[in-house]
């Protein structure tokens, strides 16, 4: 009898194979360092750069290295063919509107809060994961999914019991949210049989013109180039766009975007560990059982049963 596919499972699944075991683990452990790492560094870097222009040099920079590594590779762009555009979108909402926003909230709010707002992508993809892929979760990975957005919603509350000004930078960090999640989908539904290096450089170029399109429009360029605005911005490049968001695509190709997504929850207590760390920035024991909370949410939506 000919075995038949579930139907959670698109054309898109099937060419790619599963995380395997050790991977499940590392890669998601490497991503939300890395991630997180990238609030921290922008905090550093906009202490001497304009939020859109230090979005807009790290997103050149980024497409202009997988653009060089595509030619040195001779990689064929013609792996892009009928597919570039959806590339395209998918990079504009995750690499551009999701960091534009972030960086400019950043002025305003210290990075744990920001994080916190990212956090939310989770949930809204769970939700909107079934009827765009046709995803479903058990009820246990439900559980676990309100679990992390109380979690998330004991540390926010913090956030803003403590200054009612952050709210508008808070606001504008839940729009590059809705950007980032939907970013995540149209991937998940459309580029994940595209090469990865020809998928990513496609990203990035339409990332960066959006950044430039947005710097060109509503800042007026300022840059002290200090020692530590430009690690700030090399980080940013070599490490958290082209390792963690490389990372991030990756586990989109292998696994479901609401596990995928679920990693989100452990960013805003990595943040403001690392916050309290190196930036001096506040941390109550409230907010730590925020993080534990949210910790046991991701272990639940990603635990898969010994059957499975």
């Amino acid at each position: 009898m000919r075995s038949r596919l579930p139907k959670s499972r698109t054309r898109a699944d099937r060419a790619a194979p599963p995380l395997r075991a050790a991977d499940r683990i590392l890669a998601p452990l490497a991503f939300i360092l890395l991630w997180s790492s990238s609030f921290i560094t922008a905090r550093i870097g906009l202490a001497h750069v304009t939020p859109l222009f230090f979005v807009a040099v790290r997103q050149t920079a980024v497409a202009a290295l997988l653009a060089i590594a595509m030619l040195v590779l001779c990689r064929p762009w013609t792996s892009l063919s009928g597919r570039w555009h959806h590339c395209a979108v998918a990079g504009a909402l995750i690499n551009g509107m999701t960091l534009i926003t972030a960086h400019v909230g950043m002025v305003t709010v210290d990075a744990a809060p920001m994080a916190l707002m990212g956090a939310l992508n989770p949930i809204l993809a769970a939700v909107l994961a079934r009827p765009v892929l046709g995803e479903r979760l058990r009820p246990r990975q439900w559980f676990g999914m309100a679990l992390g957005l109380a979690g998330v919603a004991i540390v926010l509350g913090l956030a803003a019991l403590a200054s009612h000004s952050e709210l508008d930078a808070l606001l504008l960090g839940g729009t590059g949210v809705v950007g980032l999640c939907g970013g995540t989908l149209y991937f998940a539904r459309f580029c994940r049989d595209v090469p990865w290096l020809a998928g990513q450089t496609m990203q990035f170029v339409a990332a960066a013109l959006v950044c430039i399109a947005a710097t060109a429009l509503f800042e007026t360029p300022r840059a002290e180039w200090t020692t530590g605005a430009v690690t700030a911005v090399l980080w940013n490049i070599a490490v958290v766009s082209i390792g963690g968001m490389g990372l991030y695509s990756y586990m989109l190709v292998r696994g479901t975007a609401a596990e995928v997504t679920a990693n989100f929850y452990l960013v805003p207590g990595t943040v403001a560990l690392l916050g309290w760390a190196l930036l001096g920035e506040r941390l109550s024991l409230l907010a730590v059982l925020g993080f534990a909370i949210a910790s046991l949410g991701v272990w639940l939506v990603r635990r898969i049963p010994r059957s499975a």
